[in-house]
């Protein structure tokens, strides 16, 4: 699945007004102590590297709290930022800009988070031919920008929800009678679209490739079972299945996973272990 544009925009208006009804409720009361009419300028800064994520959710904020305030960026999201960097500039009532500040930084900073951590995942398995998936572990009400943030951070969005993709687990087998059960009735209800299945063992895994599942995943497979799955769908599947690794994968263990020969790898810490980056707005 992709992010479109069309598909973005309302959801980031309703992100942000959310925030800002929960920020400011009534009013800004402190802000009341500045003239309605002082201008000013404000910049954004990082005291640590990053990697940007969530112009689009800051612009938001300063739209709806003030049209008139103007944001010059100096990153594009998806930009690697060095420590002490100016993000961007904002110029307009001064009263907006300390409104604004909380919530914008806010996105920014679990949005560049989110990212930054992408990227270093990324990064670690470059050369192996796997690239790394997002979870529906995420922030409750915002996955949609922690997905946003992953593909910044040049990772790859597994499904958004429930809704657009099927994923048969564990429980879902266990009810239905076994994977190949489960497998046809998912086929008969969904015949346009692919069927991914959760193995917990090779036993499972070759039930999977006989009903030639286009993607199975492996869960919580050691290494030298990974290297067995891999080995398996490639001898045994007819045709061979997409493979991804997940469970307990961290930043240390990746790249050992990723040289099993699977083709991804999910992580749920990249949006659900996430630490907000050391960000700061301060008037010129």
């Amino acid at each position: 699945m992709s992010i479109t544009d069309n598909e973005l925009q309302p959801i980031i208006e309703m992100h942000v007004a959310s925030a800002l009804l929960e920020d400011l409720g009534g009013g800004d009361l402190t802000a009341a102590l500045l003239s309605p009419n002082l201008a000013a300028s404000a910049t954004v800064i990082t005291r640590e590297a990053m990697v940007l994520a969530g112009r689009p959710w800051f612009d938001e904020v300063y739209r709806q709290i003030d049209p008139e305030v103007r944001i010059n960026w100096h990153s594009a999201d998806g930009d690697k930022v060095e420590p002490t960097r100016n993000i961007c500039q904002l110029r307009g009532r001064a009263r907006s800009l300390v409104s604004g500040e909380r919530c914008a930084l806010n996105f920014l900073q679990l949005m560049c988070g989110t990212a930054t951590v992408t990227e270093a995942y990324v990064a670690a398995i470059v050369g192996t031919g796997a690239r790394i998936l997002d979870t529906r572990k995420t922030v409750p009400g915002l996955r949609l920008a922690q997905k946003y943030a992953v593909l910044c951070g040049s990772g790859v969005n597994h499904r958004f929800g429930l809704f657009d993709a099927i994923l048969i687990k564990e429980n879902h087998i266990l009810a239905c009678g076994g994977i190949e059960p489960a497998v046809s009735t998912a086929r008969r209800i969904h015949t346009d679209l692919p069927v991914e299945v959760e193995v917990e063992s090779i036993d499972e895994l070759r039930q999977a490739l006989a009903v030639r599942c286009e993607r199975v995943l492996l869960d919580n497979f050691s290494l030298d079972d990974l290297h067995d799955a891999v080995r398996i769908n490639r001898t045994e599947g007819n045709p061979p299945a997409a493979l991804e690794a997940s469970g307990g994968v961290t930043l240390e263990s990746v790249r050992s996973v990723a040289q099993t020969g699977v083709d991804y790898i999910s992580v749920g810490a990249i949006t659900k272990h996430v630490r907000a980056i050391d960000l700061s707005m301060r008037f010129d």
